[in-house]
């Protein structure tokens, strides 16, 4: 197939960029280089052993949108670009969903226009709200509690709504749970532009000494040792999970398909902290600071769906993620090179 990825120069954009020139499908990449740098289209050739077709513009360009899709055939089309930071949403909702919502009303346009009906979408766990009981499954009902999360719920419901104005739509909704790891290889990864707001980036940071601790918010909550604990999947398993579902979308019935990517299994902060430093190969420091708002005691997938109908499960051990992170950060202590 001729597939185009949007975001595909990101950090889960690239990894998926990888498996699928692997998988033998011709890959156009759209990224706005907003999160982002350009030198990650360099190692993605060196990886893939093969020029990559890279198109640099915003996809809530509405004529840029229309004259690649007027201009080029697709078969099908992974949607991963979007603003995606939490806390910045919280800060700057306008732009989180002018951006967010804006790009999927570009992209779907374009593709409706030119006849192309198969979309991979990049949803998250975090339409689950703060709620929902674990092992969470696909059919609980959506909710959020940010705007970034919103924006996640409510591009959700147009595809719903597309789809069911047409029934020649095939349209998967990935909703991740927690994305961390590397390429085995360790020349991609995750690179925050800023202090990351995730947890392993920041412990790898710490780990490579650009931050000096790791704060833990909260060791209080219901859990094993008291710390939050979370679904973490490996990038790669990630990877093949869109791979899966891109692949379904030419045999599925169904004009929308609503699947769970985690491992099923929960690992607290302090869990994670100690692979980590078994990875290293140093203690790493911490401290426990007050809870932070909208902070959930546990959140882990039901993945027996992806499973039954996909075929995917996660296979990659906690040990393998960080692993595969701290080879990555030691190998690129600042991340990627600017350019």
């Amino acid at each position: 197939m001729r597939v185009l990825v949007s975001g595909g120069a990101g950090y889960i954009g690239s990894h998926t960029v990888v498996q699928l020139v692997a998988a033998g499908h011709e890959v156009v990449v759209v990224d706005s280089f907003a999160n982002a740098k350009p030198s990650v289209v360099g190692r993605l050739e060196a990886l893939t052993g093969r020029p990559l077709d890279v198109r640099s513009f915003d996809l809530t360009d509405v004529d840029k949108t229309e004259h690649l899709f007027a201009h080029e055939p697709f078969d099908a089309v992974i949607h991963f670009a979007g603003f995606k930071a939490v806390g910045e949403s919280v800060e700057k909702p306008l732009e989180y969903y002018e951006n967010n919502l804006g790009s999927t009303f570009s992209l779907v346009r374009a593709m409706r226009r030119h006849g192309v009906a198969k979309l991979v979408f990049s949803s998250s766990a975090t339409v689950y709200g703060a709620q929902a009981p674990v092992p969470m499954r696909e059919d609980l009902p959506t909710s959020a509690t940010n705007p970034y999360g919103w924006t996640k719920v409510m591009q959700e419901q147009v595809l719903r709504d597309v789809a069911a104005s047409d029934p020649t739509w095939r349209i998967a909704l990935l909703r991740y749970f927690n994305p961390v790891g590397a390429h085995a290889s360790g020349t991609i990864g995750e690179d925050p532009s800023d202090i990351p707001n995730n947890l392993m980036p920041y412990l790898a940071q710490v780990a490579v000494g650009r931050l000096e601790k790791l704060l833990v918010y909260g060791d209080d909550y219901d859990t094993v040792d008291g710390t939050g604990v979370r679904d973490y999947i490996h990038v790669e398993d990630l990877a093949a999970g869109h791979i899966a579902a891109l692949h379904q979308l030419g045999d599925t019935r169904a004009p929308v398909s609503t699947w769970n990517l985690g491992t099923g299994t929960g690992t607290s902060v302090l869990q994670l902290l100690a692979a980590f430093e078994r990875a290293c190969g140093h203690t790493l420091p911490y401290e426990v600071v007050a809870r932070r708002a909208g902070d959930i005691a546990a959140s882990y997938a039901d993945p027996t769906r992806a499973e039954a109908e996909l075929g995917w499960r996660a296979t990659r051990t906690v040990d393998d993620m960080c692993a595969d992170s701290w080879r990555w950060q030691s190998q690129n202590p600042r991340g990627y090179p600017e350019g």
